[in-house]
């Protein structure tokens, strides 16, 4: 099916472009979201008196959107989560997920603007982009952790701490020691 693009599409092609999709695309995602219409005579006379209020709108979302890009390029946010020692998470972080943790952050978006390369099924920090609009998309940083204090160590803002127990390592291979040997004469009293 031959449709005419009203908007940029991601993969598909730029605003007035005559593109072939398949028939289940065009009357299931694009033309009812508004992003395309059918390219027929009669539509592609209506798209050429319309192109000039499309551009028009199109440029002032996309100045929009790009001052909002540029109020947020860069920041990111804290997602805590239940792993296992192994950093493997007992599920994964979703679109909904971070944009819920932005959102409570300040920054609003809707998880379908959120593009995340691959699942998020580890501890870590993990770069996402945000398409503020089809043409403007914002790097942004999710920070995936058990805790506030780990988020910390892995963004490099506090040192991880150290766990000591008061005994000194010489001591503990005496303490060891010592233990066999009482083990192994208890054994031989026994024989």
């Amino acid at each position: 099916m031959d449709v005419i693009l009203l908007e940029r599409v991601e993969k598909l092609g730029q605003m007035g472009q005559v593109v072939k999709v398949r028939p289940g695309f065009a009357r299931n995602f694009l033309i009812p979201r508004g992003k395309a219409m059918r390219a027929t005579k009669a539509a592609l006379a209506a798209f050429e008196q319309r192109k000039a209020d499309l551009v028009a709108q199109n440029l002032k979302l996309k100045s929009e959107a790009e001052g909002v890009a540029a109020e947020i390029a860069g920041r990111s946010v804290v997602v805590i989560r239940q792993a296992s020692e192994m950093k493997q998470l007992y599920g994964s972080v979703t679109a909904r997920d971070i944009a819920e943790a932005f959102a409570e952050a300040g920054v609003v978006f809707d998880k379908r603007q959120v593009r995340i390369d691959q699942p998020i099924k580890t501890l870590g920090i993990f770069p996402i982009r945000v398409a503020l609009h089809p043409e403007v998309e914002v790097q942004l940083e999710v920070n995936v952790a058990r805790s506030e204090a780990e988020a910390d160590v892995q963004a490099g803002k506090a040192e991880a701490p150290v766990e000591d127990d008061g005994t000194e390592p010489d001591d503990l291979a005496e303490a060891a020691s010592a233990d066999g040997r009482d083990f192994m004469l208890d054994l031989e009293e026994e024989r």
